[in-house]
């Protein structure tokens, strides 16, 4: 006979039937006979003419069942193979097939959340791509601010030479106006010189004339040229010296004023280059007053785009952490409670992530309707 042993029964089948087996490796499901091994004592047995005899036996079998192998070496593994096979019982083949029922029940279930965390895993890994994309824009945005902080320093820097500049312009204007104006008390003191100087040869020259009527009145007619010797010719070379003085201080006086005018002009000149400068001055300090205040405000919104995009990629670091955890954990086959409660965390903590991260993205949205709202507020008011 030819023996197979499936599962817990032992077929046998015609020696013809070896030549088949061993070349189409099936086996023919109609044998002569089975055996079935669950709760059977094998071991080995000395018998005549079969020097390596099996003996089978049950309590049900009526009679002992005895088989021959070819060697020692096939018969100890004859001898395994069917007490491992016997041990295979009704009630135990049962059990098996619940527990592989159940195996394969939470193989399912096992399969179907993996599924759901590949899922998970796809939308957070879009998520994450989306996150990295508005962080390279961050990073751009924070170049630019770089570039225009650098740019208001040149600008604040310029403006601040244009000042000082200015101020030393403002300086000389000043140092300019006080000699004007020096200038101008001393034409003044020398005008109101020369007009006393004037009154004082108006008032001889009146007192020449009355005293050349009273010499005119008292003396004779002429009767000779050498009388014109007299007095009264010193009386008129006198007169006439007193009339060219006058002429040269009045010239002297025209010159003082028209000095004085120059001068006027020129304080007024001053004075309006000093009021221009001034309020070229206060523009200046205004718009370098303003740049200051944006240039802090750029600062400020810098540090805190720096602060949200630090917090932002700390958080990237801790979804991507989880991420790998929760792959890992995936992937492992080697599953326990423990393991689970983790892979629960990890997927909490990824939930509260995007979840933050739709709450934000849902304020930006909302942020026109809301600046909206807000002027309307104010234009109530």
């Amino acid at each position: 006979r030819f023996f197979i042993i499936k599962e817990s029964f032992l077929l046998y089948y015609a020696e013809s039937e070896k030549k088949s087996f061993e070349s189409n490796k099936y086996f023919n499901i109609h044998p002569k006979g089975v055996i079935p091994l669950g709760g059977c004592i094998v071991e080995p047995k000395e018998e005549p003419n079969m020097p390596y005899a099996i003996k089978i036996s049950h309590e049900d079998f009526h009679g002992n069942i005895v088989l021959a192998a070819e060697s020692e070496f096939e018969q100890a593994q004859w001898l395994e193979m069917l007490q491992e096979s016997g041990k295979v019982t009704w009630k135990n083949a049962q059990l098996g097939e619940a527990m592989i029922e159940s195996l394969e029940a939470q193989g399912l279930q096992l399969a179907k959340e993996k599924q759901e965390y590949l899922d998970k895993l796809m939308e957070e890994t879009e998520e994450l791509c989306l996150q990295r994309e508005q962080k390279e824009e961050l990073e751009r945005l924070n170049q630019i601010l770089e570039a225009e902080k650098h740019r208001f320093e040149e600008v604040v820097r310029e403006l601040r030479l244009e000042q000082e500049q200015i101020r030393r312009e403002l300086e000389l204007t000043a140092h300019s106006l006080k000699g004007v104006e020096e200038e101008k008390k001393e034409l003044r003191s020398l005008t109101q010189s020369l007009q006393n100087n004037l009154e004082e040869l108006s008032l001889e020259k009146q007192q020449m004339l009355e005293m050349l009527e009273e010499n005119e009145s008292q003396l004779p007619p002429p009767t000779s040229p050498s009388k014109e010797q007299g007095p009264i010719w010193g009386l008129h070379c006198s007169l006439q010296e007193i009339e060219q003085k006058m002429q040269q201080l009045l010239e002297e006086k025209l010159l003082a004023e028209k000095r004085m005018k120059e001068n006027e002009e020129r304080s007024r000149a001053l004075e309006e280059e000093r009021a221009f400068y001034s309020s070229q001055s206060q523009a200046l300090q205004n718009s370098l007053s303003e740049l200051t205040a944006e240039k802090q405000q750029t600062e400020r919104d810098l540090k805190a785009e720096v602060k949200v995009r630090m917090d932002l990629e700390k958080r990237l670091r801790e979804a991507e952490e989880a991420l790998q955890s929760l792959e890992q954990g995936l992937n492992s086959l080697d599953r326990n409670k423990e393991k689970d409660e983790k892979m629960k965390a990890d997927v909490s903590n990824l939930r509260k992530f995007f979840e933050e991260c739709i709450r934000n993205a849902e304020l930006e949205a909302k942020m026109p309707v809301i600046m909206k709202n807000s002027v309307y507020i104010h234009k109530a008011a």
